[in-house]
């Protein structure tokens, strides 16, 4: 049986150049599915350029759009899709526009990174957010006020941000539940074979290990310690102590499920913070090391080179 008949929502999606086809198809088809789950017509959405003309997506398929800004009509959500840059033609007028809409209350949203573009345009201060794992480090070293939590997604009051990819359908998943019911929510994530909704407490990846799922809920807690105090990291007793095991059983488990010790896999993960931060910002090597724990240049270029087979100069000066 269908829902009861609710004033439908109407969802705005702007997309800048090389932005990611997935997460927006992600979110749309979602909307989509909903509406023949319900049978009743509660979502649309049109989609935008900021001058009209048709944007070309990472993939290089291009995608004509129905609106400008300046032609902008009425919405419930407005979002921004960004994926491979935040730089781009019109971004002037982008930004402009943001900052209009969140003067007049608007709920705004951004998929994969396009919480980048709405924290320049000043639209997520004093609000959670989150952002593709991998542009994360310098969100946070460019907007270090802001709360970017590393979650799949966040909702907080009007702001709506995902890290893109599958997480747009979570996201989209969420908002459903909201309007209608848990119970259509799992109908559409059923019709994807998404096996379980993530929450907005759900963190994306961590770390070098992609998936722990299944493994020790006391090693994910260690490595979710590990990755949230890189820049001064915990001593292997403080990281022990917190999940109530000795030293001895953490090395177990780590040598257990991820074949190496909790010393080796922290400092991974300091120096793939590293590389993201030498990718993504401008800052000196020295201010890198000392963001991900490293007191001595030295040993950081060391340790670097190790990891990497290059040094963090030369990690520099590569174009991605």
């Amino acid at each position: 049986m269908p829902d009861a008949l609710k004033v439908g929502r109407t969802f705005a999606f702007l997309l800048v150049d090389r932005f990611p086809m997935f997460s927006l198809a992600a979110a749309i088809d979602t909307m989509r599915t909903a509406n023949r789950m319900s049978e009743q017509p509660f979502y649309s959405w049109v989609i935008v350029s900021a001058n009209g003309a048709a944007v070309t997506a990472s993939n290089g398929l291009q995608i004509n759009v129905q609106y400008a800004l300046a032609d902008l009509p009425p919405s419930d959500i407005f979002f921004i899709c960004a994926g491979l840059t935040t730089e781009f033609e019109d971004k002037p007028k982008v930004i402009a526009t943001l900052r209009s809409l969140g003067r007049r209350g608007a709920s705004l949203g951004g998929l994969n990174i396009g919480s980048y573009i709405l924290a320049e345009a000043g639209q997520l201060e004093g609000h959670r957010c989150t952002i593709h794992w991998e542009n994360r480090a310098g969100f946070q070293e460019r907007f270090p006020q802001i709360d970017c939590t590393g979650n799949v997604f966040e909702i907080d009051r009007k702001r709506y941000t995902c890290a893109g990819g599958t997480t747009s359908i979570d996201l989209m998943l969420e908002i459903i539940k909201q309007d209608f019911s848990p119970a259509l929510a799992n109908e559409v994530a059923n019709q994807f074979h998404h096996e379980r909704i993530r929450s907005q407490t759900d963190r994306q990846r961590i770390g070098p290990e992609r998936d722990l799922t299944g493994k020790s809920e006391k090693l994910r807690k260690i490595v979710e310690l590990m990755a949230d105090n890189l820049e001064q990291p915990k001593s292997a007793v403080r990281l022990a102590k917190a999940v109530g095991l000795s030293v001895r059983q953490v090395e177990r488990l780590f040598l257990r499920h991820l074949n190496m010790t909790p010393g080796r896999y922290y400092m991974s993960l300091r120096l793939e913070r590293a590389r993201e931060l030498l990718r993504q910002t401008h800052s000196p090597i020295l201010d890198v090391a000392l963001a991900t724990g490293f007191t001595s240049h030295s040993y950081f270029a060391q340790s670097y080179r190790a990891q990497f087979g290059r040094s963090p100069s030369d990690e520099r000066r590569t174009t991605y």
